[in-house]
């Protein structure tokens, strides 16, 4: 190569050394920068472990809220039409108060006739007892002027007197219990939770007006497998979970059903509910029932995520990085669930914020929690 060519590229080659001088530096400073600056903790956490402890064993169960006893109210006698109706769905009612009410003029009139019947009736059975006692006395005192014949006629008179009394009083009894039978009450205390009866409808005998939740008592019939139905005994606790409430409903299993469905192998526990729960027959509610106690291994339910239908924990390793674990949930306690299969006593897992964590991340540990979550 000539002087010449060398003096021609000289500025091209003055360009390419200084750029080498001045990414020098560039590379030295990334060849001192720390590598964990790639693998900045994810979270600041808490740990918890395990615990053990004697929890009462619960058997679930689902079923619905049914009345614990209904009444049919129903009209006794027919072709009276309904004139008045006093009781609607929802109402509390009394023992004894009036539901309904038929039309009942032609009741009267027909008790007032069976009455005026009556009263004749005891007019000519006053009239033949005494021609009889009198037959008897004439009798008594040698009976001359009185033969046999006619002495067992008045007596026979007055027998059939009697019976026609008897009759026209029974008669009296049926049109009087006709028109208490124009008046529907009810039987028991209760609410009504169905009404049939209309204004200007004719009843027929028979025929249901209106229907009562006796006692406004309601009742849960839980419904379970009978290998687990076998295991319950009346009396126990049961507790109910009610909707829009937290706290479970505390209740008592009154009876057990003697079959099962031969179907589903499913039979019926029947649980009395206290009154007062804003409860509705029909509903389906979720609740267990109380079988002793036993030891179970829990951990808060904040230390557990829920994933495409299964629960995981989150285990922390010694060089601070968490491991998804796969674990199987059994009861839960107030803010604690217990843990059946997945987990070791002595695991050292995540206590909270799960939800912002994936497998492999890592994370800082901390022995309180920070300020700024505990500002939030």
């Amino acid at each position: 190569m000539s002087i010449r060519s060398l003096i021609s590229r000289r500025p091209a080659l003055l360009l390419a050394l200084a750029g080498l001088v001045g990414a020098a530096p560039a590379l030295a400073a990334d060849k001192d920068k720390p590598a964990a600056t790639a693998a900045k903790p994810a979270l600041s956490v808490q740990l918890t472990t395990p615990q053990n402890g004697s929890w009462t064993r619960r058997t679930p169960a689902v079923g619905a809220v049914a009345p614990w006893a209904e009444q049919h109210v129903s009209a006794e006698t027919g072709g009276l039409v309904i004139v008045e109706v006093r009781a609607q769905v929802g109402d509390v009612v009394k023992r004894g108060q009036l539901l309904a009410r038929l039309q009942d003029l032609g009741v009267q009139a027909d008790l007032a006739q069976a009455r005026a019947a009556l009263a004749e009736a005891e007019a000519a059975h006053e009239l033949a007892q005494a021609d009889a006692q009198r037959a008897r006395q004439i009798e008594a005192e040698g009976g001359e002027g009185l033969s046999r014949q006619a002495l067992q006629q008045y007596q026979a008179q007055a027998r059939s007197a009697a019976a026609r009394l008897q009759s026209a009083q029974a008669r009296v009894k049926s049109e009087e219990l006709r028109l208490s039978q124009t008046r529907i009450v009810a039987s028991d205390d209760g609410v009504v939770s169905a009404k049939a009866a209309v204004e200007g409808a004719v009843a027929q005998p028979g025929q249901e007006l209106f229907r009562l939740i006796r006692q406004q008592r309601l009742e849960w019939r839980a419904e379970l497998p009978a290998e687990l139905l076998a295991q319950l005994k009346p009396g126990a606790r049961a507790q109910v979970q009610l909707p829009g409430r937290a706290e479970p409903l505390d209740a008592r299993l009154r009876t057990i059903a003697p079959t099962v469905d031969p179907q589903t192998r499913m039979g019926i526990a029947y649980v009395d509910l206290p009154a007062g729960t804003g409860l509705r027959a029909g509903s389906f509610l979720q609740g267990s029932f109380e079988q002793g106690a036993g030891e179970a291994l829990h951990v808060p339910q904040s230390a557990v995520q829920l994933r495409e239908g299964f629960a995981y924990v989150f285990k922390v390793s010694t060089d601070g990085r968490v491991q998804q674990t796969k674990v199987s949930l059994g009861r839960r306690q107030g803010d604690r669930v217990e843990v059946l299969q997945g987990l070791e006593p002595a695991a050292r897992i995540v206590a909270a914020g799960v939800g912002f964590l994936a497998d492999g991340d890592r994370v800082q540990v901390v022995t309180a929690a920070p300020a700024a979550a505990a500002s939030r």
